[in-house]
């Protein structure tokens, strides 16, 4: 269990290693990271500086959901009149209502919101709104031409009385007058402005005129509604806009057409009666003026003054009879008068509450006018296809059917009484016929005369009553809040602009350098070699700055010369099992470009500093380099003893006592490297180096490009293969791994070269053994990042 324990803890240790180390990787780029941010945070400021601000402004109303006519207790006294319904509001109904295209028609056309004006500005244009316009575009007619119209002009004011007209592109039309009439293709109009000040005086307004549907669309599309809670009959309606106050004007003119196409629905009934009354009452008093006309030619005719006084005894006898009489004809005439209108107004509204004592026919004409009004307001949104109208038509025709039915039974119990009031008449008339015939004939007259004005003073009744109901017709929405918006803009938002910019910033580069990462096949640290080649690993050598290609002297400390003190002490330890006194060490690369002859040069120094004699041989003789590197002058090489037997080895040996190690130059590039290698002589070569040098460096060729290095490979001691860090392509380690397991380089040893410690990991090779130039400076970030591995260990 101990085991294990400690096994997991290592894992855990290794894990949070390469978490550092990725996060390392991304840290060299810290000023990609800055700059992003830099330059989002810019873009973000530009972004917010020239794009349109939106504001919210909202508004709630309260809908009517309760019996129409009990809105408050002050109306309650009107009941008695019926002249309030029970009509249940539909809230979803009501929403659709408000945002039907005729309701917001008639609130664009009222607030002409198809004319936009706009100020103009470098990068962009800020609308303006009334009074903020400066300038008012007044047209003489509105019609279907200049709702169609689709176009922008600019007015150029030039000082308190004229102003330049302008076409889009900029282009003058015309020098023109405040108030003076310009003719145009889309109707005659003029400008006026709207403040006379001298600030006006040089502004340049865009006009903006719009097809009036696309205005509707686009105010359908951003008004929004809907309910507060499920609770409750308040609803809430919003609008975005880059002009606050413009929002709220909408708004507020929206919410009073509704409430005004409410009052006028409400109306309908009332409306209707009161026409019905007003027709009637024409015909009523024509025929009351004839009988007052006939009582007073009959009086006059028949030298009458008091009539009454004569027949005080029959008047008293048959007073009950005539007033059911009177009663009963009223009754029959008013049901004459709605049969007929019922018949003559098939689709209208059937006038309420005339007085009839049927109460069948009052509950059904009341339940008529409501469906009537329902279907009305449903019909303004949908068409004759709805399910809700087909529904509603069905009642409605049933109901008038059983409206005129009631109206014949009512009749014709009406006629049946009447008939047998007139009866009694009759008996009780036998009993006076003793009265004159002027009494007699008098008071066929003056009952006519009553019944039309008994009639014509209903009426009026009913005329005040319907009066009153206009009057206390309420809105079916009450206003809780007016349209209020906060003066802070709702879009952009101006924090999460922000917030995002510094996302963007971290992750644009971010997500570049990891593409880099991706697609990056370049071989960067030992690690990248150790997990393809499992030869033993000298170590490497870090980057170098210098020019100089020595970079190993006594006195250098820096990392880069330390880093060669230690790799002569691997390779020692690499050695340590060669007998012989003398080692040969060749060094070979994949490519031509990774630094072999430099490892070669400077492994010489070092060895030399370690008062070692060091013979260097220049083997890659198709590609010499040495000399160049060193500064020499050519001379003769290795090529030249190969090729010539006269001449022996101590003829191309020279020394180069700067560094204190001798060298055998490569020579001049012969046209057959190869069979000059295998001519036996190299072996001369080595033969020598073996015998009056404790080590013998040998720079050969890439083993990828030529065979060279493989026919001579025999003679090593150990085999220094490099690599090149940034430089090598990963899939070219196949190369090394075949040439170590395959045994075909003897005692081979990988050496990475050119490393960057602080863009792999983060810190200069100095930190990893707290030496190099900026000693100084890697304690300083040595000391930080222990820190740090505290505060999170």
């Amino acid at each position: 269990m101990q085991h294990e324990h400690q096994f997991k803890t290592e894992n855990l240790n290794d894990a949070s290693i390469n978490l550092r180390e990725e996060i390392e990787k991304y840290v060299y780029y810290w000023k990609w990271f800055v700059a992003g941010i830099v330059i989002s945070i810019g873009l973000a400021f530009l972004y917010l500086r020239y794009t349109t601000n939106l504001y919210e402004v909202s508004t709630t109303i309260l809908i009517d959901d309760k019996d129409y006519g009990r809105l408050t207790s002050e109306l309650s006294a009107f009941e008695d009149l019926g002249l309030l319904g029970n009509n249940k509001t539909n809230l979803d109904n009501e929403m659709e209502l408000l945002k039907s295209r005729s309701l917001i028609e008639r609130v664009v056309k009222d607030l002409n919101l198809n004319v936009t004006y706009f100020d103009e500005g470098r990068l962009k244009n800020t609308e303006l709104f009334q009074q903020e316009a400066l300038i008012k575009l007044n047209f003489f007619s509105s019609d279907t031409v200049f709702y169609n119209v689709n176009t922008v002009f600019l007015i150029a004011i030039k000082s308190k009385t004229n102003f330049v007209l302008k076409n889009a592109e900029g282009n003058e039309i015309g020098t023109h007058v405040f108030g003076e009439n310009i003719h145009t293709e889309f109707g005659d109009f003029t400008i006026t402005p709207t403040a006379l000040n001298t600030n006006m005086v040089g502004k340049e307004i865009t006009i903006r005129i719009s097809r009036l549907q696309n205005v509707i669309d686009r105010y359908r599309r951003q008004i929004q509604i809907r309910l507060v809670n499920s609770y409750s009959s308040v609803i809430l309606l919003k609008l975005k806009d880059p002009v606050k106050a413009k929002a709220q004007v909408i708004l507020d003119n929206l919410v009073a057409q509704y409430n005004n196409d409410a009052v006028e629905d409400k109306s309908v009934i009332a409306k209707s009666t009161d026409t019905f009354i007003n027709d009637r009452l024409k015909i009523i008093t024509e025929d009351l003026y004839d009988v007052d006309k006939g009582v007073e030619d009959f009086k006059t005719k028949n030298k009458l003054t008091d009539i009454s006084s004569e027949a005080s005894f029959i008047s008293q006898t048959n007073a009950s009879i005539e007033e059911k009489i009177m009663d009963l004809n009223t009754q029959i005439n008013l049901v004459n008068y709605m049969s007929d209108y019922v018949l003559a107004n098939i689709e209208g509204l059937i006038p309420a509450n005339l007085g009839l004592k049927d109460a069948s026919v009052s509950q059904n004409t009341l339940k008529y006018n409501e469906l009537l009004l329902e279907r009305n307001r449903i019909f303004k949104s949908s068409s004759a296809l709805n399910p809700i109208i087909i529904n509603l038509d069905a009642q409605i025709s049933q109901l008038r059917k059983s409206i005129s039915q009631s109206l014949e039974n009512f009749k014709s119990v009406l006629t049946i009484s009447l008939n047998d009031v007139m009866r009694q008449e009759v008996r009780l008339n036998s009993k006076i016929t003793s009265v004159p015939k002027q009494e007699r004939e008098f008071r066929d007259i003056q009952r006519q005369q009553q019944i039309i004005e008994s009639l014509y003073l209903y009426l009026l009744q009913k005329r005040e009553e319907n009066a009153i109901s206009l009057a206390v017709t309420l809105p079916n929405a009450k206003i809780i809040d007016k349209a209020y918006g906060s003066n802070s803009p709702v879009s952009p938002n101006r924090k999460m602009v922000y917030v995002a910019a510094v996302l963007l910033g971290f992750i644009a580069p971010f997500g570049v350098i990891y593409l880099l990462f991706l697609l990056d096949n370049k071989v960067h640290t030992r690690k990248d070699v150790e997990l393809v080649v499992k030869a033993p690993m000298l170590g490497d050598i870090p980057n170098s700055k210098s020019e100089n290609k020595i970079v190993v002297s006594e006195l250098d400390r820096s990392s880069i010369a330390e880093s060669f003190r230690l790799l002569r002490t691997n390779i020692n330890f690499m050695l340590s099992s060669v007998k012989e006194a003398s080692k040969s060490i060749f060094i070979t690369s994949t490519l031509s470009g990774e630094g072999k002859t430099f490892i070669a040069i400077n492994l010489a120094s070092v060895f030399a500093l370690s008062s070692k004699k060091v013979l260097l041989v220049g083997a890659d003789i198709r590609n010499p380099k040495i000399s160049e590197y060193l500064k020499l002058k050519g001379s003769k090489g290795l090529t030249h003893f190969l090729m010539d037997d006269t001449i022996k080895v101590t003829d191309v040996v020279e020394s180069v006592a700067e560094y204190g190690f001798d060298m055998i130059n490569s020579g001049a590039v012969p046209p057959n490297p190869s069979e000059l290698l295998m001519n036996g002589r190299f072996s001369e070569v080595m033969a020598y180096g073996k015998k009056h040098y404790d080590y013998v460096i040998v720079d050969t060729s890439p083993v990828n490009l030529v065979t060279d290095t493989l026919l001579i490979s025999d003679y090593s001691d150990l085999f220094m293969y490099v690599i090149r860090a940034d430089y090598m392509d990963k899939r070219m380690l196949e190369i090394p791994k075949i040439m170590y397991e395959e045994k075909r380089l003897p005692n081979m040893a990988v050496l990475v070269n050119d490393t960057n410690y602080e863009k792999v990991y983060g810190y200069g090779y100095g930190y990893a053994y707290g030496y190099g130039y900026h000693n100084d400076k890697q304690k300083k970030r040595w000391s930080t990042k222990s820190w740090f591995k505290k505060t999170n260990g």
